[in-house]
């Protein structure tokens, strides 16, 4: 089975400049987990319920090495200022992940879900050609992989 035969083909995207509140209002009102944020005909990003909840958790502080009257940062530096910047975020743009990962629509489910545990990635826009043409989310995956299981049994 192909992604095309699992994505769903109407698919809500984002504008970069979204805000906050009507991102959630748009995953409530059409039970979606993610949108891919388009501009100018290309996805430039993701977001996803991980990314609106990820602005209320609690930062990492990054670990620095007191040496003297200094601090010399240990590591974790461009990390926090995502984290930061992902807080303060009041727009799709600005809370984003980037680069996304997508899937070809003639891949295999076993290349989806691959891709969708190694990368982390929920959901998953499917392209044809380099242009959007549907998404796969876990509940779509899940639903057409235990389909084909009983199919079996």
């Amino acid at each position: 089975m192909k992604a095309r035969e699992v994505m769903q083909t109407e698919v809500v995207t984002l504008i970069p400049d979204a805000p906050i509140s009507e991102i959630a209002r748009l995953f409530r009102a059409h039970g979606i987990s993610g949108a891919p944020v388009m501009e100018g005909g290309e996805i430039i990003g993701i977001v996803t319920e991980i990314d609106l909840i990820a602005r209320h958790a609690r930062p990492h502080s990054p670990l620095y090495l007191p040496l003297l009257d200094a601090k010399i940062p240990l590591h974790g530096q461009r990390e926090y200022r995502e984290i930061v910047r992902r807080i303060l975020g009041t727009t799709a743009r600005a809370i984003m992940t980037a680069p996304v990962k997508t899937v070809d629509a003639d891949a295999d489910l076993e290349e989806v879900a691959t891709i969708m545990v190694d990368g982390k990635a929920n959901p998953l826009p499917v392209l044809s050609e380099g242009k959007l043409v549907g998404i796969i989310g876990h509940t779509d995956l899940i639903t057409h992989l235990e389909e084909a299981r009983e199919v079996v049994d």
